[in-house]
């Protein structure tokens, strides 16, 4: 599983900097003789500011703080050389070049104390993300699976997409879901609905019967948020629970208000449409629900692309939606050609979604791509 977040952190700058510090070092050094070979109408002691400001652009507080130091010691030795420290004009540039460090000084200290925060922020991000949104296996029972997750907003690193998968005896199950917000705000109820998942999967109960818990457990979840939260009669979970056999070529689905998956054979893509959707989870007090999954064609072969409303309603700048079932198989044509697992495809697909957007995604996505392996190829016969 890969999950790709923007980098925003500026300490890395402290990192980087340090060869470049010569440059401004440099200046400190070069300007004060300089100098004093010009002539006495010419003083450019007071370019020595920008030695400071470049090294706060490039480095940290130390460098900064240090680089300051050192120029004000050179507008003072230019000074001397000219026997002009004791002017109103030389006393005014090194007191103004002493605030303009001071200011450097504190610039940088407050971005390294932001970069420090953010770095705590993401550590924690990383250790929810870890607990609540496990990576899927490679290969489940005899399937290939890959997966590809990205969250809209830059500083979390677990949003509003879920997934999961079990093994039962016979089988491999899958939930996609989405919950209805972004980032931070929705990690709750992604805990609620991913921990459902998981203890219904050590009771390996029938299709209808998990769905039901799930509808449940999110249900009573909501609940529980009500009396601290006042938004939560409006959320709620679109979901698709998948049940794949080992030994017959079909999948069986039950989809709660989610996107239709698609199946992907020979370049083609078709949308495995359920007849009877079930209502969103945490909306099953609106309606009755039997959950009732329906069986489609899962071909030796094919593929299997399940995802979320961030891929179907992703929008280009003229306000198009992405074309999900065209560009799914293109992608798949690209994975026949390359000889190419699930993984060529959902790679693929997340290139071109993001080149779609303009690197730009307005929520959060995640998909993930299944295979049933084709029958073994029999070696050639001898002559």
């Amino acid at each position: 599983m890969r999950i790709r977040i923007p980098d925003v952190v500026f300490g890395d700058s402290v990192k980087t900097g340090w060869p470049l510090i010569l440059a401004p070092l440099f200046f400190v050094v070069a300007i004060p003789i300089a100098d004093y070979f010009l002539e006495p109408t010419i003083h450019i002691a007071p370019l020595l500011t920008v030695a400071p400001a470049f090294t706060a652009a490039i480095a940290g507080i130390w460098a900064t703080a240090g680089m300051s130091v050192l120029a004000v010691l050179a507008q003072v030795v230019a000074g001397a050389e000219r026997h002009t420290l004791g002017t109103q004009q030389v006393l005014t540039e090194v007191v103004a070049l002493v605030l303009l460090s001071s200011l450097l000084v504190l610039f940088t200290y407050v971005r390294e104390t932001h970069s420090s925060q953010l770095r705590r922020v993401r550590l924690v991000s990383e250790t929810t993300q870890r607990a609540v949104l496990r990576p899927l296996p490679e290969r489940a029972g005899p399937l290939g699976i890959a997966t590809e997750y990205r969250t809209a907003e830059s500083e979390s690193r677990i949003g509003g997409d879920l997934f999961a998968f079990a093994r039962t005896e016979g089988s491999t199950r899958l939930l996609i879901g989405d919950v209805r917000g972004k980032g931070l705000d929705s990690i709750t109820d992604t805990s609620i609905m991913l921990g459902a998942f998981r203890a219904a999967a050590h009771r390996q109960a029938p299709l209808p019967e998990l769905v039901a818990y799930l509808e449940g457990s999110v249900h009573w979840g909501l609940s529980e948020l009500a009396e601290m939260e006042t938004d939560v009669g409006e959320r709620f979970v679109t979901a698709v629970v998948a049940d794949i056999p080992d030994d017959e070529p079909v999948i069986r689905l039950v989809s709660c208000g989610h996107p239709p998956p698609l199946l992907l054979r020979d370049g083609t893509a078709t949308p495995l449409v359920v007849s009877r959707p079930s209502t969103p989870l945490g909306l099953g007090g609106l309606a009755t629900s039997s959950y009732a999954p329906e069986t489609f064609p899962f071909p030796e072969g094919g593929r299997v692309l399940l995802y979320t409303d961030g891929v179907s309603e992703a929008r280009d700048r003229d306000g198009t939606f992405y074309p999900v079932v065209e560009r799914a198989a293109e992608a798949d044509r690209v994975a026949m050609w390359s000889d190419g697992g699930p993984e060529t495809l959902v790679e693929f697909l997340t290139r071109d979604l993001l080149d779609y957007v303009n690197d730009n995604l307005a929520d959060d996505m995640a998909m993930i791509a299944v295979e049933r392996p084709g029958p073994p190829t029999a070696p050639n016969a001898q002559t």
